[in-house]
Order: structure tokens, then C-alpha cells, then sequence
């Protein structure tokens, strides 16, 4: 045990913590009397000892700086000064919400009209439609991993909206109360 002790280099770190809890006595008695000894019988040992010592005695002797009584009410005071920034909806820039909404109600018309661009309206008299539904295979729809992950996701997205929603009817709910 004794020859870990000499064997170990001042840069990794061993000494400095086995002399730091020696310092602190918070070594025990058995590692008391080995560094005991090494700092007697080893000058490496001996320097990192002294030069612990002194750093513990500037730490010791010096006194943490407290702030004043009124270091609180001075900070409040210099944040209260400070113009707070107004609500959310001002970060908001409306003309980005306007351009948002002009894009998706022209994609809708644009859906719209090529739909009815493609019926045919010389047509006479035929109100069937031209597709039987009852024959169409729903299997090869609802086969496909992704539709079924699809479905599941806006599955799972309902039950949260429907949580959200009673939790909000909850809350109006017991503010009445």
C-alpha cells in the first residue's frame, strides 16, 4: 500500500486528493499515518503538503464578500426601471398570418376548381355515379403499413384533442363553481 503512495505522479490527481482530506480530517486513521509518513520520508509529498497548506489558509482567511441589506429591493427596483417587453401577440407579424392563409385558401380554390374542371357537365340525365362504390376492395387501401401508421397517429392526435377539450370544459367548469 505504501508503494502506491510513492509510485503515484503529482499531476494525476492522488496526492492532492489524499492531501486535501487529510487537511480536512477527513482521511481515516490507517491513510492518517501512511501520509504521515510519506510526508517525512518523501520531498515530492512534503512541497504538494505546504503548497495545500498555504492555499488553505488563503481560503481560510478570507472573507466572502455579503451583498448589502438592500441588494433586493435595489434589483427589483433597477428591473422595474427597464421597459418590459409587451405581449406575444406583437412578436406575431400579421402579414405572415395573412401570407400563410392566402397560400392554403389558393391551394383550396385551386383544388376546387380543378375538380370541376374534370366533371362533365354535357352529361344529360345519368345521375348515377360513374364508379360503383360497393364493388370498390377497401383491403388494398388499408393494407399498406404507412396508412395504417397514418391512422393510428391522428387516432392517438383525437384522443389528445378530446382530452384537451374536457380538461378546458373541466377548468370553465369549476371556475363557475
Amino acid at each position: 500500500m505504501n508503494e502506491n503512495y510513492k509510485n503515484t505522479p503529482l499531476g494525476a490527481g492522488g496526492i492532492e486528493e489524499r492531501l486535501w482530506s487529510y487537511i480536512d480530517g477527513t482521511s481515516d486513521a490507517g491513510e492518517r499515518t501512511v501520509i504521515d509518513r510519506l510526508l517525512q520520508e518523501n520531498a515530492e509529498w512534503k512541497a504538494k503538503y505546504h503548497e495545500l497548506l498555504e492555499v488553505n489558509s488563503l481560503l481560510q482567511s478570507s472573507e466572502l464578500e455579503e451583498p448589502s441589506m438592500r441588494f433586493t429591493k435595489n434589483v427589483m427596483e433597477e428591473i422595474a426601471k427597464v421597459h418590459i417587453a409587451p405581449a406575444t401577440k406583437t412578436y406575431i407579424n400579421k402579414n405572415i398570418i395573412r401570407g400563410i392563409a392566402f397560400f392554403f385558401i389558393t391551394l383550396i380554390v385551386a383544388f376546387l376548381v380543378y375538380g370541376f374542371g374534370q366533371i362533365d357537365w354535357t352529361a344529360k340525365g345519368d345521375t348515377n355515379m360513374p364508379v360503383d362504390l360497393s364493388k370498390v376492395d377497401y383491403s388494398k387501401i388499408f393494407n399498406n403499413t404507412y396508412v395504417n401508421a397514418f391512422m393510428m397517429i391522428n387516432v392517438v392526435l383525437g384522443l389528445f384533442l378530446l382530452d384537451r377539450y374536457l380538461a378546458n370544459k373541466r377548468k370553465e367548469f369549476q371556475n363557475e363553481a
